[in-house]
């Protein structure tokens, strides 16, 4: 699908971005603006919530991990104000426990990043039981497995024994793979 194609969004075209990545964020909101929805963005979890008492949006995307705290918490303010909203939770560290935490909560679907502007609009206006088709270029193994590795590498405070004793491997394995670029 191209830019330029239309989605059949229906009567309130209303979107809700939640992100901490201000230039990924409006770069989100432009695309999503000439999908055919009206964007309001906010940049953390006070500010998420603070636009759902505003005015809850039809459609969301909403980034897990946020500079204040979670997602989750505006995802369950916008599902209480409005429980027809179709909600996609959007993260850089995909975890099957966040996804079902995301979806019981009340998230229509789970992302992991980079996933583009089509990818995104096709989740929000996938109806009903019908799942959005997979995305054209998902990440390789070896990049979720990067990933996943600079999450733990981040989360231990750039502890590189600590990132190794947690991972189960062998320190110096580690640093060969920390010191390398990620894969695409």
């Amino acid at each position: 699908m191209s830019e330029a194609q239309q989605y059949e969004i229906g009567e309130d075209p209303s979107l809700l971005l939640v992100d901490d990545d201000q230039p990924f964020l409006r770069r989100l909101a432009r695309a999503m603006e000439k999908r055919g929805f009206s964007p309001v963005t906010a940049a953390s979890v006070a500010e998420g919530k603070a636009r759902v008492a505003e005015q809850p949006t039809a459609y969301a995307v909403i980034d897990l991990r946020l500079d204040d705290g979670n997602g989750l918490d505006v995802v369950e303010a916008l599902r209480e104000r409005r429980p027809d909203a179709h909600i996609v939770v959007l993260t850089g560290y995909g975890a099957i426990a966040t996804a079902v935490a995301a979806v019981k909560i009340g998230a229509t679907d789970y992302l992991s990043k980079p996933a583009d502007a089509d990818d995104i609009a096709r989740s929000l206006l996938a109806s009903g039981d019908q799942l959005p088709p997979p995305p054209e270029n998902p990440m390789s193994a070896d990049r979720v497995r990067w990933e996943h590795i600079q999450r733990v590498y981040e989360m231990c405070d750039r502890n590189v024994s600590e990132t190794a004793r947690r991972l189960n491997m062998h320190r110096r394995t580690l640093q060969r793979i920390l010191a390398k670029r990620s894969p695409k």
